[in-house]
């Protein structure tokens, strides 16, 4: 548990940073880059931007690393946040989920992908899963437990979490932008409202969302068919997953809940370890959906995200 004086003090340090990203993820906003900018970095905190970690469509593609001051332990575990936007926007500047980690002694890492106006499925998970591999290459570099590794993601981001966690090498999306023969495999996953199963097609989402379904998934079901089976992280579940954890709103009609209940499923029915907690009153990026709060709160949620990481990983690993 979480001292209360040192919580406190993490989410004055990152708490607007729900606020400041209320529009749809899942709908392209003009203005939604600048949203993400001006977040306070906590003081046991140190920050290395616009790393460059892989290649992708012949371009340097770069992350952002937030590294523990003051670690108690030589390997610290890791996590890699993924933003969303749609896969059409956003940016790895939406930190916020890694900038909490970090300052509880992770090597937390916000990395930006190839969004689908430049390319679409499967360039996201590809570079997504090339992030975690330079993770796991670099580990002498920057303290990293090579059996403690993570991913973590909201909306379009949750989605290439669990696609991550699920699609391992013999799924053919591990692409060829750098360290080839490192597994990009991960020992827990955190989805926050991420899509994981598009055979119900783009109109099971919202209005908004169906246009970017189809723009990452390449065109529309009939159009490309093994798109949208392979992008679906159900696809892809086995025996030999990570431990899940999944908050979405069952007001959620951006990404209806239904999502995460189908992931569950796939989940229970391997005899995984998976949890799903439905956030009640609230729609997409826990934005209340009327005038009750939402349950659990944002302090509660973020308290349970960090809770989740320090049991799986912290204490747990490669076996």
């Amino acid at each position: 548990m979480l001292k209360a004086s040192r919580w406190i003090l993490m989410i004055a340090a990152v708490g607007s940073l729900f606020a400041q990203n209320t529009a749809s993820p899942m709908t392209p906003a003009r203005d939604a880059p600048s949203q993400l900018a001006g977040s306070t970095i906590p003081g046991n905190v140190e920050v290395q931007r616009d790393v460059q970690y892989c290649m992708g469509g012949g371009h340097p593609l770069l992350l952002d690393l937030y590294l523990p001051k003051n670690r108690t332990r030589t390997l610290a575990p890791a996590v890699l946040w993924i933003h969303g936007g749609g896969w059409r926007i956003g940016d790895k500047r939406d930190s916020r989920l890694a900038l909490i980690l970090a300052a509880e002694g992770f090597v937390t890492a916000s990395a930006n992908y190839r969004l689908s106006g430049e390319a679409p499925f499967p360039a996201a998970i590809e570079d997504t899963k090339c992030a975690v591999r330079y993770l796991r290459a670099n580990t002498a570099k920057y303290g990293i437990d090579a059996g403690r590794i993570g991913v973590a993601g909201a909306s379009a981001g949750g989605h290439l979490a669990l696609l991550i966690a699920t699609a391992h090498e013999s799924a053919g999306l591990e692409g060829s932008g750098g360290w080839p023969g490192v597994s990009s495999r991960v020992n827990a996953v955190l989805s926050w409202y991420g899509p994981a199963d598009f055979s119900v097609g783009p109109s099971a989402f919202e209005r908004g969302s169906g246009p970017s379904i189809i723009a990452f998934l390449g065109g529309t079901p009939e159009q490309s068919p093994a798109n949208y089976r392979n992008a679906s992280p159900v696809t892809w579940v086995a025996k030999d997953d990570p431990p899940l954890l999944m908050f979405h709103g069952n007001e959620d009609t951006t990404v209806p809940f239904d999502q995460s209940l189908r992931m569950e499923g796939a989940y229970r029915k391997a005899g995984l370890n998976v949890e799903l907690v439905k956030v009640e009153n609230a729609g997409h990026n826990f934005t209340p959906a009327g005038d009750k709060p939402i349950s659990p709160t944002l302090e509660q949620i973020r308290a349970k995200s960090v809770a989740f990481f320090q049991r799986n990983l912290m204490s747990g690993g490669l076996k």
